[in-house]
């Protein structure tokens, strides 16, 4: 009987998909190993949500929500710390993180910030900031020397109950933006605000949002591209991140 030669290419191909379970077996095997033995000889260690190999053989990669551990094939060991690339020089752990720790600024609730437009505004920033936080008035020094950009403000109220009554008359002022560059910039007083219970809802959105994505200190910083960076950087860097985010 003659075959065609669609018959054989699907015969090809259902004959390497076959392979490719196969060889995914063990893998999943060493997975669900490793998802047992850890838990059981470390209970306190938080839920497992991925694992994966890692380009050194014989070492996984354990992931718990954007934090990273390792361990060994049979989860006897488990180490938390760095892994670098030697050849390439690449810290590997960073790499990941960052990955992990990635936002998508186009689905961030940009309502619940305030907007500060310098230039023609043609790039975009995100910062979450505290307005007692001093590395964010260092911070925002060195943003005020950096030109067309568009900056969405997060108030993130962390550093205590005065970050919060500041963060509120900020946020209730007439201009957001004007108030809170008079207090960090010229280090005037923020006059006192109200405003309706929505609104003031937005600073409570803003700490379950940066809480839900780790966001653990201020300033920091979202570029488009996902990428945050936290600390007070200097206008150079802002500048350089935001040509390298615009890139891609």
């Amino acid at each position: 009987m003659t075959r065609s030669p669609l018959f054989f290419r699907l015969i090809s191909r259902l004959a390497t998909a076959a392979l490719l379970a196969c060889a995914a077996l063990p893998a999943l095997a060493q997975e669900a190993a490793i998802r047992k033995a850890l838990p059981d000889r470390l209970p306190s260690l938080p839920a497992i949500d991925e694992v994966r190999t890692t380009p050194w053989s014989g070492l996984y990669e354990v992931r718990m929500g954007s934090d990273v551990l390792y361990t060994d094939a049979g989860g006897n060991f488990l180490i938390q710390g760095e892994l670098l690339d030697l050849k390439t020089k690449a810290n590997l752990t960073q790499q990941r993180i960052a990955e992990l720790s990635a936002v998508d600024v186009s689905k961030l609730p940009l309502d619940d910030a305030f907007v500060t437009k310098r230039g023609k505004g043609e790039r975009k920033l995100v910062v979450f900031a505290d307005p007692n936080c001093g590395y964010c008035k260092r911070f925002e020094s060195e943003l005020a020397k950096v030109d067309n950009v568009t900056v969405h403000t997060f108030l993130y109220p962390i550093l205590g109950q005065d970050s919060v009554e500041k963060s509120r008359n900020i946020w209730c002022a007439k201009s957001p933006s004007q108030v809170w560059d008079d207090w960090m910039l010229r280090g005037k007083s923020i006059p006192s605000a109200s405003c309706s219970g929505d609104r003031e809802a937005a600073l409570k959105r803003n700490v379950a949002f940066g809480q839900k994505h780790k966001i653990e200190g201020t300033p920091t910083l979202l570029f488009v591209d996902g990428q945050r960076v936290p600390g007070a950087i200097s206008a150079a860097q802002i500048e350089s991140l935001l040509v390298a985010s615009s890139k891609k």
